[in-house]
């Protein structure tokens, strides 16, 4: 058998984290079997959907690179599928139209409670063969009403649903639009998916959807119910524990791999290993190893996980992201080599690429002015000779690299018989306007010597008006 898997997000909000894992566990899985991860959008409340969500999770899918290999589709434009569907199981009689009226539904369903009996349709148009003029129908499925369904669950294992609580679900709205339960149904089917990897809260639904599928001869796909993602306090995941838009940690400086690797130890592990490339999530996950339990949301392992990430990618695979900062910041960079240079020099410093450049906007931009108590402790009339040695003797390098740097540096502190400190520290606030940035002579190689020369002359000046 092929394998087959599905994405079928909502545009009725943001992707957030939880639909995210969901997409990376249902995507793992196609490649890892050498199968199909198909991207579907399920559009079909179209007073709730967006334009705007849609975007976002095309833009979050492109950035997280789970790239899909057949789609996006869009539920809205397979309405003459369902169609076709519905009026088939009507004509079967899987299906039949329903005219009770909301005041009826209400008055049913306040008999049932005072009997303290589960709220359930009962079935009164079940059997009605003509219309009821002036009640525009829905249409209800035709739920089987002895025996049971059994969910077949790779996580959760068997989890069996009598069909006596299984109410006769409306499939069509009295507007002719088919629900979500039907479509899905629909959708699976024709796609051809063979495992359905989604969260946990439609457990409920599958019942359902799997009596629809067998209505229509079609085997049910393999279903795997994955646990809930909580916060650190066990509550439902909410804004406040990082229930944000998925791009939100583009922007906060996260990497792609670091958000995918967090994810998928969350509630699968391999071993002890912590820090997980794609290449290897690809290779070792199986859907079956997921825990039962929910998972709680720790920003702390977030934060280290995407150190560890910027740590150890290649400097040139930062750039587009450090580009991406740089231009939220305002600053646009086009020299891609000055780039990676930045990044080798920050890479072991930063613990997202937001921070990176925001401590590296003075290799790109003029500065505007010392931070004032750098500025008070290492622009003074005692540094500025320092500066003036540093820059005579930095002018005279034949060449510009950092092992050069490092040595005319040593060699004027130890001309001026003063510690390392005295001199790389007046240097470095003279060239970032700070008294942080990596190791000195890394950092002036990156600057380049034109504009070293000029910021250490100016700084030279400040320090002697000081």
């Amino acid at each position: 058998m092929s394998v087959r898997t599905r994405f079928a997000p909502s545009p009725t909000g943001m992707l957030h984290i939880g639909g995210v894992r969901t997409a990376l566990f249902s995507w793992l899985y196609a490649k890892r079997h050498a199968g199909t991860f198909v991207l579907r959008i399920e559009d079909t409340d179209r007073e709730r959907s967006t334009d705007e969500a849609t975007q976002v999770i095309l833009d979050g899918m492109e950035w997280l690179g789970l790239s899909a290999d057949e789609g996006p589709f869009y539920q809205t434009r397979r309405m003459d599928r369902y169609r076709e569907v519905l009026a088939k199981f009507v004509q079967d009689g899987h299906a039949y139209r329903c005219y009770c009226t909301k005041e009826e539904l209400a008055e049913m369903r306040s008999r049932q409670e005072a009997a303290k009996q589960k709220p359930r349709y009962d079935g009164t148009c079940r059997h009605r063969t003509e219309p009821r003029p002036g009640v525009d129908p829905v249409i209800r499925f035709a739920n089987p009403v002895d025996g049971s369904v059994i969910v077949e669950d790779v996580i959760h294992g068997n989890v069996e649903f009598q069909n006596t609580e299984l109410d006769d679900l409306i499939i069509a709205r009295s507007d002719g639009t088919p629900t979500y339960n039907f479509c899905v149904v629909v959708d699976d089917m024709d796609m051809k998916i063979t495992h359905v990897i989604r969260g946990d809260d439609h457990l409920n639904n599958t019942p359902r959807q799997i009596n629809m599928l067998k209505a229509l001869g079609s085997t049910p796909p393999v279903y795997a119910h994955v646990p809930m993602i909580l916060g650190a306090d066990g509550a439902k995941l909410s804004k406040r524990h990082g229930a944000v838009s998925v791009l939100q940690y583009r922007e906060e400086g996260f990497l792609p791999s670091a958000l995918l690797n967090y994810l998928v130890r969350l509630g699968w592990s391999h071993g002890d290993q912590e820090v997980f490339t794609l290449e290897e999530m690809q290779a070792l996950f199986d859907i079956k190893d997921v825990n039962k339990s929910a998972s709680a949301f720790n920003p702390d392992k977030l934060l280290w996980l995407n150190q560890q990430h910027i740590m150890r990618s290649t400097p040139q695979s930062l750039v587009p992201h450090l580009q991406f900062q740089f231009a939220a910041l305002g600053v646009a960079v086009e020299d891609n080599a000055k780039l990676a240079a930045v990044a080798k020099a920050q890479q072991e410093r930063a613990k997202t690429l937001k921070e990176m450049a925001q401590n590296s906007v003075f290799f790109f931009a003029e500065l505007k002015g010392y931070d004032e108590k750098a500025a008070k402790k290492n622009l003074t009339a005692e540094s500025a000779p320092v500066l003036a040695a540093v820059h005579e003797r930095l002018s005279a390098l034949p060449q510009w690299n950092a092992a050069a740097i490092h040595d005319a540096v040593n060699s004027v502190a130890a001309a001026l018989n003063v510690g390392l400190g005295k001199v790389a520290q007046p240097i470095r606030v003279a060239v970032s306007g700070t008294s942080v940035s990596p190791p000195i002579d890394v950092t002036l190689e990156v600057l380049g010597r034109e504009t070293t020369l000029l910021r250490i002359d100016a700084a030279r000046k400040v320090a002697l008006a000081a």
